[in-house]
């Protein structure tokens, strides 16, 4: 049985034929998925599964696009496959100028289809992976003190020890030993890998 890439495929489509059959398609080629019936369903079930989506464009109430930009502005983020009918090709580009992964058109061959779902999940888990070590970053970033984050700032900013010391009103020596306490409570292996996290977490 093929290795399929971790998480979740998410089939939101208002269509039960057609949910249906994604759902054994996916399925018989080893893909874990969850099927959705409406925007709305999605919305009060999703509870942060990482994963991709399969989402109709079309859909009465709220439709694929309305549901990409709430997941965007909720911070819910699945790379998003968006399918549609010949007619939504128009809807199926703005999803991709909103940061959708693809779009596939109907009626469309599986074996696209398995390979698209395939880059999808693998780029949830890059997504993953990044948003988590994002958290760590801000975890390491909450442990300074506020001293620490004076100086850290000034250091990103480019400032010598003796321009921190005289901006801060302290000892160049006491801004070394807050300067080693911040590299090391940020993990950090030099001063351009502090510049980037300080830019990952806009205190630069």
């Amino acid at each position: 049985m093929t290795q399929r890439a971790s998480g979740t495929v998410f089939i939101v489509d208002d269509d039960n034929d057609f949910r249906d059959s994604m759902k054994w398609l996916l399925e018989s080629d080893n893909f874990h998925v969850s099927g959705f019936g409406s925007a709305h369903d999605f919305l009060e079930r999703y509870n942060g599964e990482m994963g991709c989506m399969l989402l109709d464009v079309r859909m009465p109430e709220i439709n694929g696009l309305a549901l990409q930009q709430i997941m965007n502005e909720r911070g819910i983020k699945v790379p998003i496959i968006v399918v549609s009918g010949h007619g939504d090709i128009p809807m199926a580009v703005n999803a991709m100028k909103n940061g959708a992964l693809d779009f596939i058109e109907k009626p469309f061959d599986d074996e696209v289809l398995l390979r698209l779902v395939e880059q999808g999940l693998q780029r949830a888990t890059e997504m993953f992976k990044d948003n988590s070590a994002l958290a760590q970053t801000r975890s390491n970033y909450d442990s300074l003190s506020k001293r620490e984050k004076e100086v850290m700032s000034l250091v990103v900013g480019g400032n010598s020890n003796r321009e921190i010391a005289h901006e801060l009103g302290i000892s160049p020596k006491t801004v070394e030993v807050h300067r080693a306490r911040v590299m090391s409570k940020m993990r950090a292996d030099s001063l351009p890998d502090l510049v980037q996290q300080a830019n990952r977490l806009h205190v630069a």
